[in-house]
């Protein structure tokens, strides 16, 4: 059986659900895209192609081999994008939260059964459908829960808009130990540089007392401000607008000291190797097409 143990984003992994790029399906039609960056794609006609992003993740698990950490891969379906496998669960502690996603996502969720039937039933929380949760919304970190939200009276216009107020007073009732932070993130259905799509596409914590963080990513600058003065602001790595969309934040940690960066993060890349963090870099810029990284295809079991 497996032990749950998530309690922050950078402890030492040992095991992990890693999303797959292997038969996901044609090309979307435009009206079928899940956010801004995928259209963009589509219609330019430079949707990446399967072969490309299966390279991709190969090099991915590679990585995971080399620091020897369990991977277990979802059971392929025919024609389904299984690759963004946060967003269809997230650990906080010991608990497995299925999240509430967009229902036609729903199928990814079954292809990871059998690595669900290796936790303890009473581990699995399955929320209220009430609850929209999506893992690259969810930040376990020591005594808090960071969580990216979007409360406007609008959220129902939003594709791009994947948690609510409800999941983040489900969450704060399931874990009444920690601390619930939520940030309300920018959204945007058509500009993919004025879109967050998840809290992780504009902040993420890295080694034990630093992060990266786009301003614009989020909604209130106070709660902007209320990060950066909690890294500090000479622990704290920026990026610009067209970071963001490049999605410099999603990169994903394997310890506190060994980082998964896209190899064309030159500006990052360097920064964290001058904080002392050991880059693995891998090509990783065809996935990102689809408004998604390293950290959105990961999904996260046991830390140290």
């Amino acid at each position: 059986m497996l032990q749950l143990n998530i309690q922050d984003e950078t402890s030492r992994l040992r095991s992990v659900v890693l999303g797959t790029a292997k038969s996901c399906g044609p090309i979307p039609k435009p009206e079928a895209a899940y956010d801004p960056k995928s259209l963009e794609h589509i219609l330019a006609g430079t949707y990446p192609k399967e072969e490309d992003m299966v390279r991709e993740m190969d090099g991915f698990a590679q990585v995971f081999a080399k620091y020897d950490v369990q991977v277990f891969r979802p059971r392929v379906l025919k024609d389904c994008n299984q690759i963004f496998s946060r967003d269809i669960a997230f650990v906080i502690e010991d608990k497995l939260v299925k999240a509430n996603i967009l229902p036609d996502r729903e199928r990814e969720f079954q292809a990871i059964k059998y690595v669900l039937s290796k936790i303890d039933e009473d581990q699995i929380i399955y929320p209220p459908k009430e609850v929209h949760v999506e893992g690259g919304d969810v930040m376990p970190w020591g005594e808090y829960i960071f969580m990216g939200t979007y409360t406007g009276e609008d959220y129902a216009d939003y594709i791009t808009a994947r948690t609510n107020k409800e999941a983040v007073d489900f969450i704060a009732c399931q874990f009444p130990n920690k601390k619930v932070k939520s940030f309300e993130l920018r959204k945007s259905n058509t500009n993919a540089r004025e879109n967050a799509l998840h809290l992780d596409c504009c902040f993420q914590p890295v080694g034990t007392n630093k992060a990266i963080l786009h301003k614009n990513g989020f909604l209130r600058e106070e709660e902007y401000q209320w990060l950066l003065d909690y890294f500090g602001s000479e622990n704290v790595f920026e990026i610009s607008k067209e970071e963001m969309y490049n999605m410099v934040s999603n990169v994903f940690s394997i310890s506190p000291n060994v980082v998964v960066s896209e190899r064309n993060f030159t500006r990052l890349n360097n920064w964290l190797r001058e904080q002392g963090f050991t880059v693995e870099e891998i090509a990783y810029s065809e996935i990102a097409k689809q408004e998604g990284l390293l950290r959105c295809s990961t999904l996260p079991l046991v830390r140290d």
